[in-house]
């Protein structure tokens, strides 16, 4: 139940609830869009970003915090492991144990290679297993890759790197029979017809999903696979540097055994990195709906080995995050929760925005709402807006809500709130790194032999993400990344191991006038309470 505090409005939103369900909000033009997001999204606060004075990227703005890690020292301050001594030799090495990751192991094994996946957790600790709404696939008779193309270009303000967005939407079928024939579970009618909805910012139905914890059904397919396959899996180990030959080819990296403090070295003929995102980093603050070990550690390594990154001044903060009760502040509210009925509704019960507009503008809109407009339900964090979940229930029969979204129920079922007769209050949460890696089609960095996939690339979804183009990206990506990764292993002779680049990078600090104490990459966020010492 919730407090007395929250009755007035509860109540003015149960009143217009009727009124609301027929009620169908208009769609906001190209320049409302662009007026709202430039006034209230957190991507326009310049305030919050930083150019970047070192670096492929040098002069280029990046959230603050970001900019910290980059231009950063080495974690190994000069503690240099024996690289001609190395604890592992493989051909492919993955960091990074999500979904991407995953994929790239199961391809790169599959075509010959020795194969090692490390990781600063265990095996499925990452974003995948989070994800719940869906992952789209144009499969359907009255839709094609061509028409996801258009939906998600524009819903990335046509910023997306054409030729990695038309590999995602032609082998996004492909991707969704792969993961079938592995073993996931997509909802499907009796008939095997596979079920598919609406996301944010579709013209068709085509997100297939496994109820509401796609992301865990499809992790824990994939992890399953990787150890059927007896790949190699390392966990609770970081990569803090990686290494480079003297020609400057991607060789492997420094590791460091998050247990025990040890630094280990892993020789590898390409190197692919799939370390996620860095909703951890908190930007401007935000709450997050990232999994623990979220912190742009692929931004950080890659960068440093020279890297270019693309669009990393762009964060999707999805609009739906919880804001009450507090311990589950910032958990992610699925998009899905709006693809079947519910409307976003202000303290006086009025829908404000379409509930299926694209994550950016509905974030900006309920920021607003929140703010400037002073219609948000004050909570003890800040304040919210109702999803009204009831309609759910009210347009689509009693028991869709248990049968469609049932993780969602569960969640706020445990804090004593009913979805299926009370609303929920949320608020945006940092949620996904638009911004990455700049890679080629064959997921390849600027440095030879650096591939990369998943989260940690930039430029697949342009400036802002359509709902399940990212479940959709780490199997593309990540299947193109483990194939190429292993072809290329093949042809490659290396030649000496080392670390210049590390000391060549903490000269340009030095030249660039940087004083700092931190050091990167950041591995894992800290929530320790800072006492005051002088008491």
């Amino acid at each position: 139940m919730y407090p007395e505090q929250f009755r007035a409005s509860l109540e003015a939103a149960a009143a217009k609830r009727e009124e609301n369900i027929r009620y169908e909000p208009g769609r906001m033009t190209a320049d409302e869009k662009e007026a709202i997001l430039e006034k209230y999204h957190p991507d326009h606060k310049k305030d919050k970003f930083v150019k970047l004075a070192v670096g492929k990227n040098k002069g280029e703005p990046v959230p603050e915090e970001l900019a910290g890690m980059l231009q950063a020292h080495s974690r190994l301050n000069g503690n240099t492991p024996d690289l001609d001594r190395p604890d592992y030799d493989t051909d492919v090495l993955i960091i990074g144990g999500g979904g991407a990751g995953a994929s790239a192991a199961i391809e790169a094994d599959k075509a010959g290679a020795r194969v090692l996946v490390v990781t600063k957790l265990r095996m499925g600790d990452a974003n995948t297993m989070m994800a719940e709404g869906g992952i789209q696939a144009a499969d359907k008779p009255d839709d094609s890759p061509a028409i996801h193309f258009i939906d998600a270009h524009g819903g990335g303000h046509f910023a997306a790197k054409r030729e990695l967005l038309s590999k995602l939407v032609c082998e996004a079928p492909e991707a969704i029979k792969w993961l079938s024939d592995l073993g996931v579970e997509f909802d499907k009618e009796p008939d095997g017809t596979m079920i598919t909805t609406h996301g944010g910012g579709t013209s068709r139905k085509r997100m297939h999903a496994a109820k509401d914890y796609s992301g865990a059904e499809i992790m824990r397919t994939l992890r399953d696979e990787v150890y059927n396959r007896g790949i190699t899996v390392v966990d609770f180990t970081a990569a803090v540097e990686l290494i480079l030959d003297t020609d400057g080819k991607a060789a492997g990296a420094v590791l460091l055994n998050m247990e025990t403090n040890e630094l280990l070295v892993a020789r590898a003929k390409t190197v692919v990195l799939a370390t996620g995102g860095a909703g951890r980093m908190h930007y401007q603050g935000f709450p997050t709906s990232n999994h623990y070990g979220a912190t742009a550690d692929g931004l950080v390594l890659g960068y440093r080995a020279g890297a270019k990154l693309l669009y990393a001044d762009t964060l999707q903060y999805h609009p739906t995050g919880a804001a009450y009760p507090e311990q589950i502040f910032g958990a992610l509210v699925t998009e899905k929760v709006r693809s079947l009925g519910a409307k976003l509704v202000n303290k006086n019960g009025d829908v404000f925005v379409h509930p299926l507009e694209t994550r950016d503008v509905c974030a900006a809109a309920i920021i607003r709402e929140c703010g400037e407009r002073g219609m948000g339900v004050k909570t003890a964090g800040g304040a919210g807006v109702w999803l009204d979940t009831p309609m759910i229930e009210a347009t689509g029969g009693k028991g869709t809500i248990e049968r469609r979204i049932p993780a969602m129920m569960r969640m706020f079922d445990k804090h004593g709130i009913d979805i299926r007769v009370e609303p929920i209050l949320v608020y945006p949460t940092l949620h996904y790194q638009n911004g990455g890696l700049d890679i080629t089609a064959d997921c390849m960095t600027a440095v030879e032999n650096l591939y990369a996939a998943g989260e940690v690339v930039g430029g697949i979804h342009g400036k802002n993400r359509l709902m399940g183009n990212s479940l959709l990206d780490i199997i593309v990506f990540g299947r193109t990344a483990g194939k190429n990764a292993a072809e290329k292993s093949k042809s490659t002779v290396l030649s000496a191991p080392s670390l210049s680049h590390v000391n060549g990078f903490e000269k340009e600090l030095d030249r660039a006038g940087i004083k700092t104490e931190l050091v990167s990459p950041k591995l894992l966020p800290d929530y320790t309470r800072k006492v005051n010492q002088s008491k």
